[in-house]
């Protein structure tokens, strides 16, 4: 990291305690603008930016530390533990992943939260977010023009990531992360079932389009309109992806049965 006008790690003006070095973190971390992963710089710019002694900046990082915010490793830095996917514990993203009704009570919550998300993000975007969305929507064009099927996959995460940002409710954030999360693992159902063909990618774009356009504009009705738009045809796509997979499995079977190989 370097100084900008806007550093993260912002000097301490009044008490130079531990405690309000864990302050500053902590709502960092609540606000989202440092993800897990993401490593903080070493004690000794650290403790320059903040303005603080090393000794209070060591008690401040094993404070975070215990509470399970942070990771130290011994001599690889300090870094921001994975608190997003402790939202759903292990035991319940197991059962989710056993049981197909699950999809369906995922993509209807999703549902929700996306249209709520993308109308306070209408109503709430700065300047600094909607720079962010224009960049993610061109970037997610490109992609899309160049059939890059990868990229614009992950265009269409950080976009939904974006939003989420934009619309400044700390709750939503988290909440919205933690269901991108399982998703991007294939928890409730993989992706690729939806991109599965040019068509499909293209209502999907023209979608996103959608909503962006709404957000810039600062709709908020229509923006959730446009998000819940989204989500409905994301539910068609998957049943339709799951039902002409399993069309695919009965005559494979049939044919199987009649002693009949499948023509290559």
């Amino acid at each position: 990291m370097t100084d900008t006008a806007f550093d993260l790690f912002a000097r301490i003006s009044h008490s130079r305690t531990a405690d309000e070095v864990v302050r500053q973190i902590e709502l960092l971390l609540l606000e989202g603008v440092l993800r897990d992963g993401d490593r903080l710089p070493g004690e000794r710019e650290l403790s320059r930016r903040l303005d603080v002694s090393r000794p209070i900046l060591r008690e401040a990082l094993k404070e975070l530390e215990t509470r399970g915010l942070l990771i130290s490793q011994h001599g690889g830095g300090t870094y921001v533990a994975d608190i997003i996917g402790q939202v759903f514990s292990r035991p319940v993203v197991d059962l989710i992943a056993r049981h197909q009704r699950a999809t369906e009570d995922y993509v209807e919550y999703r549902r929700e939260l996306e249209g709520i998300t993308a109308d306070l993000a209408a109503r709430r975007a700065t300047e600094y977010d909607r720079q962010m969305l224009t960049r993610i929507m061109e970037a997610m064009r490109e992609a899309h023009a160049g059939g890059s099927f990868d990229a614009e996959l992950e265009a269409d995460v950080e976009l939904h990531n974006a939003i989420g940002e934009a619309a400044h409710n700390i709750v939503l954030l988290h909440t919205l992360r933690a269901c991108y999360r399982l998703l991007a693992q294939g928890i409730f159902f993989h992706r690729h079932l939806v991109f599965s063909s040019e068509d499909a990618r293209g209502h999907l774009l023209a979608q996103h389009e959608a909503i962006y356009a709404a957000i810039m504009a600062g709709d908020g009705l229509a923006a959730r309109k446009a998000a819940q738009a989204h989500m409905d045809y994301i539910a068609t796509a998957i049943r339709e992806a799951e039902r002409s997979g399993e069309w695919q499995r009965i005559s494979q079977l049939r044919m199987q049965k009649r002693g009949l190989p499948p023509q290559a």
